[in-house]
């Protein structure tokens, strides 16, 4: 309701039918009211301070279309302020120092309140990622993954720390308030106890049995809903997500697009855009975005993810030694676990690794990516460095994680790089190659196995996974470079012009990082936190335009960084890429992708394996297994995935051949600007 709108007081006439209607107020002279306000649609109802109404000339509409009349009908309200055309139904306890908006539903709640100085979970800390403590996170409405990232992991830098708790208790201290609000068109449909929350427009609470000291945020473009026995203290829930099916939660930040339920728990615990969490319970976890745990059994404590799947009995340990919970682990951008893993902290697992079984030893394969880590019956972990490049998951997470993204509202708080291949997996890959010469080099025949930061690799696999990697690398920077050339032979004039502007911007670091979910040159991290160390950011406006900045530069950097590798990788410096050496690097392409995708759908292909169709055709004859296995599953050349690979190599084909041509034609062209 419009702060600066006129109020009068009732009349007379007014005051009698409300009380020949069952009301009572403690204090009439208190009791204000808009033109046009009907005491019609006001029964059996108790007032006490200051209480203004609106006009209740409307249905209020509520889902599926169903409508009910505004007003205010058997409830007790204290220090109040209701919108235009709100209905407020069967609150018998009280509702107490709420602002209420137009065109809201409160029906059956017994008690809604809010205290003097509340903050609705904003300046609530949480430990996440170590259990006892020592990298608390601040809560506010507006957190992103990359503030807490920062204030979480960055502990080396106190002055950082200190900067970013500023600015948090700054956002802190603007929004406590004497008094909620209840947002535009919000629903709240029975609760046992909403004390000191504030919700915002067109949020739902269905059924909830107690929030408490927590903010949802919710619009209309991007509605959130709290549902059915949830019980929630000290939380934020943000746009776009919901909060379900006697969920539990305390001292929790669900980001925006999140799904959480079907009993699941969490406490001091963080989840970012589009994470997904059900059945299992969390503890002390940072969930940076696209984080998914669907299992009963799945206990997350004191673990780093981000695009990250949980498979069913995932289990980790804390309790290391005998000093409490102090351990930490971080499954960097990618990862899954498999049924029952087990893993004993401190870990560090590379992006887009798969971790099987029970290991009871602590290992750091953080620098080779696309790794598969297998405890062994001792628990020690056996792991083969890019075994999973080229299988059918890697290229379905490319694709998948973009066309999941449920965040509706026009602001997106969480900055995310969905790339697979990239500086950073890239980087770690081209790291991990030469350290895999290293120890081929170095290692006798003799010896069986070698290891790697507590990972053991079988000596006779050092050169197989430097071939995986290998081809990666190739596929990536010949990838990167072709598009370039593509685009310079399209318009030389104009992509020259925008080649040099866009290299001006960037910045290159030969290594880059993933700052919860958003990949940058480590230069440019150290740059913004330099900045908000001296003061050049200095409030969460500018923290937020820094990182969008960054987001808005990765094509500029990526390509600086892929310019320098290029060079190192092939020994060809990009800018001296003359038109044979660009036929050169095109066909290169067609060799390198064309096997990586062959190789991709010979991974497809096992899930039509002959081991695949047991259990068909039940009941059936031998040939039923065939025929029914069909009509279940289809056939291997008409599966979408399939096609879509077929489709990609077909295209590569087609890319190939048009650039040969278009040189052909620019003949007189010594080298191609990029």
């Amino acid at each position: 309701m419009d702060d600066n709108r006129a109020f009068r007081v009732l009349s007379r006439r007014e005051i009698e039918l409300l009380r020949m209607q069952g009301c009572f107020a403690e204090d009439w002279g208190l009791i204000e009211v808009a033109d046009g306000f009907d005491p019609a649609c006001v029964r059996n109802s108790h007032f006490s301070g200051r209480v203004r109404l609106g006009r209740f000339s409307d249905n209020v509409r509520l889902p599926g279309g169903f409508e009910k009349p505004s007003g205010i009908y058997n409830a007790v309200l204290s220090n109040c302020t209701v919108g235009d055309n709100t209905r407020i139904s069967n609150v018998p306890d009280r509702i107490a120092n709420y602002d209420i908006a137009e065109r809201v539903c409160i029906e059956n709640v017994s008690t809604m309140q809010a205290n003097p100085g509340a903050t609705f979970g904003n300046g609530v800390e949480i430990s996440v990622l170590n259990e006892a403590g020592g990298r608390e996170i601040l809560l506010f409405d507006r957190l992103s993954a990359q503030f807490a990232y920062l204030m979480c992991l960055h502990r080396y830098r106190p002055k950082l720390i200190e900067q970013l708790r500023r600015i948090a208790r700054q956002y802190v201290e603007s929004v406590r308030s004497d008094r909620g609000q209840v947002g535009t068109g919000a629903r709240i449909c029975s609760a046992e106890e909403i004390i000191d929350v504030r919700i915002g427009p067109f949020a739902t609470v269905n059924h909830a049995s107690s929030l408490r000291n927590g903010t949802i945020l919710s619009s209309e473009e991007a509605p959130t809903m709290v549902g059915v026995k949830v019980i929630a203290e000290d939380f934020i829930v943000a746009e776009s997500s919901s909060v379900t099916g006697g969920a539990m939660l305390s001292k929790v930040f669900v980001g925006q697009g999140c799904q959480v339920g079907r009993q699941y728990s969490a406490e001091n615990s963080a989840f970012f855009a589009n994470c997904e969490a059900f059945h299992g319970e969390a503890c002390s976890v940072f969930a940076g975005p696209y984080t998914v745990t669907h299992h009963k059994s799945t206990l997350l404590i004191a673990g780093l993810f981000s695009f990250y799947n949980a498979g069913s009995g995932t289990n980790e340990s804390n309790h290391m030694y005998k000093l409490g919970p102090a351990h930490e682990g971080k499954l960097l951008r990618g990862t899954k676990t498999g049924s029952f893993s087990y893993l004993m902290w401190p870990c560090r697992v590379g992006p887009f690794s798969v971790v099987l079984g029970k290991h009871s030893t602590n290992f750091d394969t953080g620098d080779f990516p696309f790794s598969h880590l297998e405890a062994r019956s001792d628990g020690k972990c056996a792991m083969i460095p890019g075994f999973h490049l080229t299988t059918v998951g890697t290229v379905r997470d490319a694709a998948k994680w973009p066309k999941r993204d449920r965040r509706k509202d026009a602001t997106k708080r969480d900055a995310i790089s969905f790339e697979v291949f990239s500086p950073y997996t890239i980087g770690k890959m081209i790291k991990a190659t030469r350290r895999l010469k290293e120890l081929q080099d170095a290692t006798d025949r003799s010896v069986e196995e070698v290891s790697i930061g507590g990972g053991l690799v079988k000596r006779l696999l050092l050169r197989t996974s430097q071939k995986y990697y290998r081809t990666g690398i190739e596929m990536y920077l010949l990838e990167k470079v072709v598009q370039r050339i593509e685009a310079a032979l399209d318009d030389a004039k104009r992509n020259e012009k925008a080649g040099s502007a866009a290299l001006q911007d960037a910045v290159y670091s030969p290594d880059w990082v993933d700052i919860a979910g958003q990949l940058m040159p480590r230069q440019r991290l150290v740059d913004l936190e330099g900045a908000l160390e001296t003061g050049s950011v200095a409030t969460l406006d500018a923290f937020d335009a820094a990182i969008a900045n960054i987001l808005r530069h990765y094509g500029a950097d990526e390509w600086a960084w892929v310019r320098n590798a290029y060079e190192e990788v092939f020994g060809v410096p990009v800018g001296e890429l003359t038109a044979e050496k660009a036929c050169a690097a095109a066909r290169e392409l067609l060799r390198v992708k064309s096997k990586f995708l062959n190789l991709v759908t010979a991974d497809a292909q096992k899930e039509f394996s002959e081991s695949s169709r047991l259990g068909y055709g039940q009941d059936g004859e031998v040939d039923d297994v065939e025929r029914d296995f069909r009509q279940v599953r289809g056939l291997y050349e008409e599966n979408q995935f399939v096609l879509e690979m077929n489709r990609s190599i077909e295209q590569l084909h087609q890319r190939i051949e048009r650039i040969e041509q278009a040189i052909g034609r620019q003949q007189g062209t010594k080298s191609i600007c990029l």
